[in-house]
């Protein structure tokens, strides 16, 4: 009796042990582990083999069904969308294997999405998990975790603003950034600069770094009659979403775009092309303050003298209130840059001073 009571507690006490096991086994593993995205093959760096093929493949775990993949390629600091025989997205096959066409580009991506999910055409940064994306992954050519430029930060205005850096394209235009042409004064006034030479010029933009919706914007902008007719300073508020004609934008442009018999100032409503979306008119030299009012349905444009106080008179004012774009994830952006499809190549450096930046809600 003694050695099957022994017995007995020992089968006990090995039953309590295993019971124990599992549980912490149960705890070490997670309730729901997150989804992940891994690039198997991208297009060899640099190639330019007639018969490869630029694909790109890989795996997703923890994929939920009807959830598919999205691609982009990155070129001049711009995402496009890779589309999949028409389509936005490519499915995820046994095992979580995805495989989809691409052209060369820098940097790919690849995001985990809803099956309702609708990507930007076109895009300068990818969204981040949330509502419709699950998980994504960004690798360079060489297959490698990619590495994109850092963000350089300054203040202006009270605002935070983030320096543009690296190729972009503006209007139609390739301008490389250069944050160096970038800087504020002793008197807190923004300097923006395009420098180098006929055979490379480097732009300057800065970007708020939150969305401040609708209200009211002014810029206070130093004489800009010596801007050369290629030069274009924009005062503008837009997504970085879509197509250069279709990103939810407002602009204030200072320019002649290239010719010398131009008006150099617009209010737009994009797209441009629609006659409607676009006054043109001509500032003369001095300080003058631009401002946008941006309400649902409407926006109003104007310029006035010096600092555009209460009673100063306006040099220009226009409503618009067709097109007008609802307030999301647009951020107020200041840019000069070159129009190199211009019939007056740009011959000189150049340098405006934005001497105040307001936002009145």
């Amino acid at each position: 009796m003694k050695v099957l009571a022994y017995i007995l507690e020992i089968g006990k006490a090995l039953s309590i042990f295993a019971a124990s096991l599992a549980f912490c086994a149960c705890r070490s593993q997670p309730a729901n582990s997150a989804p992940t995205i891994v690039f198997d093959q991208v297009p060899r760096a640099n190639s330019s083999a007639p018969d490869q093929t630029p694909t790109l493949r890989g795996h997703a775990t923890g994929a939920r069904s009807g959830q598919r993949i999205v691609l982009y390629a990155r070129n001049n600091g711009r995402w496009d969308l890779q589309l999949q025989s028409g389509a936005p997205s490519t499915k995820i096959q046994a095992a979580g294997r995805w495989a989809g066409l691409t052209s060369p580009a820098s940097e790919y991506a690849a995001l985990l999405v809803e099956p309702d999910y609708r990507p930007p055409q076109q895009t300068e940064s990818l969204p981040a998990p949330g509502p419709g994306v699950t998980a994504f992954e960004i690798v360079n050519d060489q297959g490698a975790a990619a590495v994109l430029p850092a963000l350089k930060t300054i203040t202006f205005g009270g605002y935070e603003w983030a320096i543009s850096s690296g190729f972009n394209y503006r209007a139609g235009s390739r301008n490389y950034f250069d944050p160096a042409n970038v800087w504020t004064d002793s008197k807190g006034a923004l300097h923006l600069r395009i420098s180098g030479s006929p055979s490379r010029w480097t732009a300057a933009e800065v970007m708020l770094t939150r969305s401040l919706g609708y209200g009211t914007y002014r810029f206070q902008v130093r004489d800009i009659s010596h801007l050369e007719p290629s030069a274009v300073l924009t005062l503008v508020s837009w997504d970085g979403v879509g197509t250069e004609q279709n990103r939810s934008e407002l602009d204030i442009e200072l320019s002649r775009w290239g010719y010398i018999k131009n008006d150099n100032a617009h209010y737009v409503v994009q797209p441009y092309y629609v006659p409607a979306n676009i006054v043109r008119f001509r500032i003369p030299a001095g300080v003058f303050t631009h401002s946008f009012h941006w309400e649902p349905g409407q926006v109003t444009f104007a310029t006035a003298a010096g600092s555009g106080g209460p009673g100063t008179p306006l040099l220009k004012q226009h409503v618009f209130t067709s097109g007008v774009p609802v307030a999301g994830n647009e951020k107020v952006r200041i840019s000069l840059y070159v129009f190199h499809r211009a019939e007056v190549a740009l011959q000189n450096g150049d340098e405006v001073v934005i001497e105040k930046f307001e936002y009145l809600p």
